[in-house]
């Protein structure tokens, strides 16, 4: 396959942001300008498996105040795929533990000449507050449980992959409503291209205040599984919560794990999804994570082309 470099010489006229902050304020003209721009790059490059330089002497820098596994390998392969050269930067062993300041710590990165700054915080906002402190610039890469913009670019690529539209498809998130990020940039992505959005899960993790947002609350999977064409099953995040949200471990499988005799009650073309890091045997089982409907690993493929998309967007305004 050749490598057309001249296809991404111009950004679409509906791109015009320099930062990727949340999806929450995105119309559908953007969203599927984001989209339509990851497809692109996806099959430009046989499936992210090539290289193709629009970014070469650009620089991207990760700055990952948490733990990561695919959001910060895929940042990192994403700029190399595009050319970029990438600084990675962990807040352990940095001058953040003698007592500088993030935003201190930040100016001083962009000042070897980085083009855009990856960050991933536990503080919700964080991403915005550096956007107004830099003059790069700046891809949230989740901010606490406030918003993982790029996880539900990924998540809305792969449906789209699948079913060809988000108009009319029911989609319900499954699990810890409460503390996800990627629920809430799911919900807001979702909802803006045309989605029915189920939030399910214990009450304890589910709020009724999310109805105000337009979308369907319910606390049993079991009622809701046959009008789903899409599961996202997302993991509790026990290391968020200051209290245990339901008694057992065992017993929230018992109501909501996806296994096979749930699999069997849904829809015969129903997506399987989850984020990861997934927990067998406490949001799904081995054979459905494993099984044909699954999509998990497509969403991993998914969220090279999306966030080579995101970089060469916004560092291209």
């Amino acid at each position: 396959m050749s490598l057309d470099v001249a296809e991404f010489e111009t950004v679409p006229a509906a791109w015009t942001r320099r930062h990727l902050l949340d999806l929450e304020g995105l119309s559908a003209e953007e969203l599927t300008c984001l989209l339509d721009t990851a497809a692109q790059f996806k099959h430009a490059t046989d499936n992210c498996k090539r290289r193709l330089p629009v970014l070469a002497g650009r620089t991207v820098a990760n700055l990952f105040f948490e733990n990561s596994t695919r959001t910060r390998n895929s940042f990192s392969l994403a700029a190399k795929r595009l050319g970029a050269d990438t600084i990675e930067f962990t807040s352990s062993g940095s001058s953040v533990s003698k007592g500088e300041t993030f935003i201190d710590t930040a100016k001083n990165i962009e000042a070897m000449n980085v083009d855009a700054l990856v960050v991933r915080h536990s503080a919700p906002g964080t991403p915005h507050l550096l956007s107004n402190n830099v003059a790069c610039s700046v891809v949230n890469a989740g901010d606490g449980p406030h918003e993982h913009p790029t996880q539900g670019l990924l998540d809305i690529l792969t449906i789209r992959e699948h079913r060809g539209t988000l108009a009319g498809l029911t989609v319900a998130l499954v699990g810890d409503i409460a503390h996800s990020r990627t629920a809430r940039s799911n919900i807001w992505g979702l909802k803006t291209l045309g989605a029915h959005v189920i939030v399910c899960g214990p009450a304890t993790l589910v709020s009724r205040r999310w109805e105000e947002f337009g979308v369907e609350v319910a606390y049993k999977l079991d009622d809701i599984l046959p009008r789903c064409d899409v599961l996202n099953l997302l993991r509790i995040q026990f290391e968020r919560q200051y209290t245990r949200p339901f008694p057992s471990v065992r017993e929230y499988a018992l109501l909501y794990a996806m296994d096979r005799q749930r699999l069997r009650r849904a829809k015969d073309n129903v997506l399987i999804m989850a984020p990861g890091p997934i927990n067998r045997g406490v949001e799904i089982t081995p054979e459905v994570a494993d099984g044909p409907h699954s999509v998990i690993l497509d969403q991993v493929t998914n969220g090279l082309a999306v966030r080579m998309a995101v970089l060469w967007l916004v560092m291209n305004v």
